[in-house]
């Protein structure tokens, strides 16, 4: 059984991304133990610096990060190393193997802080095309989800 930890900027506001984020926790139950660190989104306007957003939600989630210990780092980052699926699979294996758990972190609509960044063993990219925070931490759950039926030679990803 791996053990995952999710910290994500924001909640899930509509039913549909919380029922699929609940079908994919439920597919995963059996090969995984996932918990959740939510973050409320900083309040922001156009006018305000980005650079201070995601700095004020940075820190909260370095404070969360020193709870979690042995754990490999992974910044969900637009600019992030992609991987196919077949290789997302070995990476997740590889990360899992290095520390008691992985840490996979979701930025707010702004994205992460640099020092967030910095901190996190890894860079991953779900795509070149940009997707809501919320749609990212569904995509994440389908990956983690194909990546443990790939490790198991099970027939999902074809």
């Amino acid at each position: 059984m791996i053990h995952l930890h999710l910290i994500v900027v924001g909640k899930l506001k509509e039913g549909y991304w919380r029922e699929a984020e609940a079908e994919y926790l439920k597919r995963l139950s059996s090969s995984s133990q996932i918990t959740f660190h939510e973050i409320k989104e900083e309040p922001f306007s156009e006018k305000d610096p980005v650079e201070m957003i995601k700095e004020k939600e940075g820190k909260k989630i370095l404070e969360i990060l020193e709870k979690i210990r042995d754990n490999f780092v992974v910044a969900l980052e637009e600019k992030g190393k992609q991987f196919s699926s077949v290789q997302f699979a070995k990476n997740l294996s590889n990360w899992s193997s290095l520390s008691h758990s992985t840490t996979f972190i979701i930025g707010g609509p702004l994205g992460l802080s640099r020092d967030v960044v910095l901190k996190s063993n890894s860079t991953f990219s779900l795509s070149p095309l940009t997707f809501t925070h919320q749609m990212a931490r569904v995509i994440l759950l389908e990956q983690i989800y194909r990546a443990m039926m790939i490790a198991e030679n099970r027939k999902y990803h074809y």
